[in-house]
């Protein structure tokens, strides 16, 4: 955000030695990407559930997919939720379930459309996994066509709570849940979600 705002401070500079329209059309411009860029990083306080035994969106956005999925890391055994984040959606993740990080791997990879099925394996994403004792649910941030940039704090052994801040991926992207079979899971495809609000499963 910082890097925007001071391309946007010389641009404006720049617009006094240009003709009066041009030096319009500068300034409504970076009046526009100010506007964007403080929209985009909006990060508004969620009610986060009081209930026990849930798995949270991490994400605001559209449900892509709820369907069985085989994983490398949870093999035959887990359903798969994907949440589709637009450009428009909060990009600040959330943690899902309370308990202790297991799984980092950053992986490199493309930069397909994030409702493209074929991003999900194929994609730029960081690979996370919490287990609390009693399940272990893992989740992917996946880059999207305009995401260029995943920002992911987390250390492994470290302990996290339900609905708490911990990253974002920037300018429209995916979030895909891996959940053992024993949760129930209890979002359809096209519904919308927000992070750290709602109940995406329960075990």
């Amino acid at each position: 955000m910082t890097k925007v705002f001071l391309m946007c401070i010389l641009m404006s500079a720049a617009a006094l030695f240009f003709p009066f329209l041009a030096r319009i059309t500068i300034i409504l411009v970076v009046g526009i990407a100010i506007a964007f860029t403080l929209y985009f990083f909006r990060d508004p306080n969620r009610n986060i559930p009081d209930e026990n035994r849930t798995v949270l969106a991490p994400a605001d956005g559209k449900i892509l997919l709820v369907q069985p999925h085989v994983n490398k890391v949870t093999g035959k055994s887990s359903t798969l939720v994907s949440i589709f984040m637009s450009p428009f959606n909060v990009h600040v993740n959330r943690i899902p379930l309370s308990g202790k990080v297991t799984h980092l791997r950053y992986s490199p990879g493309k930069f397909l459309m994030a409702f493209d099925p074929k991003s999900m394996e194929s994609n730029e994403k960081m690979e996370i996994g919490i287990d609390n004792g009693e399940i272990e649910v893992f989740f992917n941030q996946v880059s999207g066509f305009l995401a260029r940039r995943i920002v992911c704090p987390l250390n492994k052994g470290e302990t996290v709570t339900s609905g708490n801040r911990f990253g974002m991926i920037k300018f429209g992207s995916r979030v895909d849940l891996l959940l053992p079979l024993s949760a129930s899971v209890e979002v359809k495809p096209g519904q919308i979600t927000r992070a750290g609000e709602t109940i995406l499963a329960r075990y």
